[in-house]
């Protein structure tokens, strides 16, 4: 169940997508986020608007999140998809842990726990759904493009 109470099966079919896999490494959430301005250039959006950046940290945050808490079996990896429909970017991250992400207090001096407030803040909508394909779950977030990019 997402967690704006919409079936994990309600999802529009993409005018665009795009995936990639990231090994769980510190260093995914940069990959990530030059992967997906370079999927943004290619589908002519305006990788200096204000959905788009605010895309990219959120997806930053996704991995950064799958990589600390995600589960990845051998030979495993985190995956990413983009998704561009009816002016919407969607941004989401999958890993093999079941446990469902929960928004957590963040202490004035901690250096984690505000990913996931970020998410809940900063999207349109957001949500979980089960994992393609295998064990896990997918975090995703949305955020409207105002017409840009294909479809």
């Amino acid at each position: 169940m997402s967690a704006s109470g919409e079936s994990p099966t309600a999802m529009p079919v993409a005018a665009a997508e795009a995936r990639q896999l990231f090994p769980r490494h510190r260093r995914s959430a940069g990959w990530a986020r030059a992967a997906l301005r370079q999927q943004l250039v290619e589908w002519k959006v305006d990788i200096d608007s204000e959905p788009a950046e605010t895309a990219v940290l959120l997806l930053s945050e996704l991995v950064s999140n799958a990589v600390e808490h995600g589960r990845v079996s051998p030979g495993r990896e985190i995956g990413t998809r983009f998704a561009l429909y009816d002016s919407t970017l969607r941004v989401e991250v999958a890993d093999a842990n079941n446990d469902l992400p929960k928004p957590r207090p963040a202490g004035i001096d901690d250096e984690d726990g505000r990913g996931l407030a970020l998410v809940i803040a900063l999207a349109d909508r957001w949500g979980t759904c089960p994992r393609r394909n295998g064990i896990g779950k997918a975090v995703w977030a949305e955020l409207k493009l105002s017409g840009e990019g294909p479809g």
